[in-house]
């Protein structure tokens, strides 16, 4: 993690999880940190935290990118603070189970605007700062679920798709400025991720947090484009391309339908 030793790194979603492995690790490394989340107690205990242990500086900004005008708010707060970021990790995430036309609209919306939009927006306002640097890296959270359909989470795996698409096809065009980006695909994490979801029966074989965070910055500093954390996520995500698309989602189908 010397990579960012004395830089700042931005971390959206860093009150629980794997956001507060992420954080933790790069503060072992050195580097400083903006953490932004919805809860803010949460923030300011990490942020102390880490400061006294590692001796870094922390700066917190609580925010919720289901709000559209979030990633503006937290872009206006580290121009004023003077702060240049040369990480973005766009970590913030959510999904939700259940069949489609059960789950709350907004709940759906917000999903997609948390997910995918504000990835979108916090990366776009970001970017042309690194670009004139000729410096920076941007980590996406995706899934093992980026590389099928998933019934009875179709919105987050769609999501999470277009975030490793996204990722992959942003790496190879920011080449040429020296500016890696890399989508970090995990599978079931020791997180509270399930419980927000309502995926409790499905918490199984679960890594850390911490070996996931350390899993995608690894990957982001080596220059690759996304990886799978765990050797079993990673052949059960390519070994499904082996069969036929409708049969993988069938098998998903089964696997995920809600008990009645």
């Amino acid at each position: 993690m010397e990579n960012w030793r004395e830089k700042w790194a931005l971390l959206t979603g860093a009150s629980a999880g794997i956001g507060v492995a992420l954080a933790k690790e790069l503060a072992i490394g050195g580097t400083n940190l903006v953490l932004t989340a919805r809860r803010k107690h949460r923030l300011e205990e990490l942020a102390r935290t880490l400061s006294a242990t590692y001796k870094i500086s922390t700066e917190v900004f609580p925010a919720d990118l289901a709000d559209a005008n979030a990633p503006e708010r937290i872009f206006a707060f580290t121009k004023q603070k003077g702060i240049e970021i040369d990480l973005l990790i766009n970590n913030a995430g959510f999904g939700q189970y259940g069949e489609f036309h059960s789950v709350e609209k907004q709940r759906l919306l917000d999903m997609v605007q948390v997910n995918c939009s504000a990835v979108v927006h916090l990366t776009r306002l970001y970017l042309p700062e690194m670009i004139a640097r000729r410096r920076g890296d941007v980590l996406i959270l995706a899934s093992t679920a980026s590389f099928q359909a998933v019934p009875y989470i179709s919105t987050y795996a769609a999501a999470k798709a277009f975030d490793l698409l996204f990722a992959e096809g942003l790496a190879e065009e920011m080449k040429p400025y020296g500016i890696r980006v890399c989508a970090l695909c995990p599978g079931s994490t020791e997180s509270e991720f399930h419980a927000v979801a309502g995926q409790e029966k499905f918490k199984h074989n679960a890594e850390t947090a911490e070996k996931v965070a350390y899993t995608g910055l690894k990957a982001l500093a080596a220059g690759k484009s996304y990886v799978i954390s765990g050797l079993g996520n990673y052949l059960g995500a390519h070994g499904e391309r082996l069969v036929p698309r409708r049969f993988v989602t069938k098998v998903a189908a089964r696997m995920f339908k809600p008990r009645k």
